[in-house]
């Protein structure tokens, strides 16, 4: 068997997820399913570093899976793009040793949210960027978003059917980026929890509209309560940037910035 890497890109408009669900389009199975007609039949598993949820996009989703039989890298990349949808699309193939795990090496993860703040919904961004009509308060958004950076527990920021063991993350980066009227708050960490980044942006759009105060976020944290956090973010605007391996390309982003 030969074990490739997978890095695919994808708009999440048409999928109930990443993971592979019966019933409903989802992101692996449509890869599964591509897989399969490349191995000649032969049902081919896809293991994802992370589940985005229904509507969200990834431009550096990255997976692995095992294959019957040797094809080139670019052999391999050529023949599931040409049997993946148009809103499916790899980005790189690698081969790597059978030891590799896409979900279990991951040392981080970027996460990117998009807000529109157009007065007027603009149809043209209604897939990709949130629409949030109302002037952002930067100063207030900038100093909530310094205390979620650290490691803390996540709980109050996490769904409460989150399935995990610990429910404690660390944020090496949780920034706001201006462009035009739009602006995009970028998360990079260890990992994230289920909703935790849709909680966050909902809580920092309190924050921004007065409701909430900016340094109410280490009481937020320590409550450990998702009811002590604000309403979930709408899945539209966010996207999976990219998964940092330290064994192949620990990030440039994250060494410049002193991340061990």
């Amino acid at each position: 068997m030969q074990r490739y890497k997978l890095t695919v890109a994808y708009d999440g408009t048409n999928y109930s997820g990443f993971q592979v669900q019966p019933n409903v389009p989802t992101i692996q199975g449509e890869l599964e399913q591509a897989l399969q007609r490349i191995a000649k039949g032969e049902f081919v598993r896809i293991h994802g570093a992370g589940r985005t949820d229904a509507g969200v996009h990834a431009a550096g989703q990255v997976c692995h899976f095992n294959f019957p039989f040797y094809i080139s890298e670019e052999g391999m990349l050529r023949a599931i793009d040409a049997n993946t949808p148009t809103d499916i699309v790899p980005q790189k193939v690698e081969r790597v040793s059978d030891t590799f795990h896409a979900r279990y090496d991951a040392c981080g993860k970027m996460y990117e949210y998009r807000l529109y703040t157009g007065k007027q919904a603009d149809p043209f961004k209604r897939l990709y960027a949130y629409h949030h009509p109302h002037a952002l308060n930067v100063e207030r958004i900038k100093q909530a978003l310094e205390h979620f950076k650290g490691e803390h527990d996540f709980t109050s920021f996490s769904a409460v059917n989150a399935e995990v063991d610990s429910r404690v993350r660390e944020l090496y980066e949780a920034c706001l980026i201006q462009e035009g009227t739009d602006y995009i708050l970028r998360f990079s960490g260890s990992g994230f929890l289920y909703n935790m980044i849709r909680i966050m942006v909902g809580t920092l759009l309190d924050v921004s509209d007065g409701k909430l105060d900016p340094d109410a976020i280490p009481d937020i944290l320590q409550a450990k309560e998702r009811q002590a956090a604000s309403r979930t973010a709408s899945p539209v605007g966010l996207k999976m940037v990219e998964v940092y391996y330290k064994d192949a390309e620990y990030s440039d982003h994250f060494l410049e910035n002193n991340i061990d």
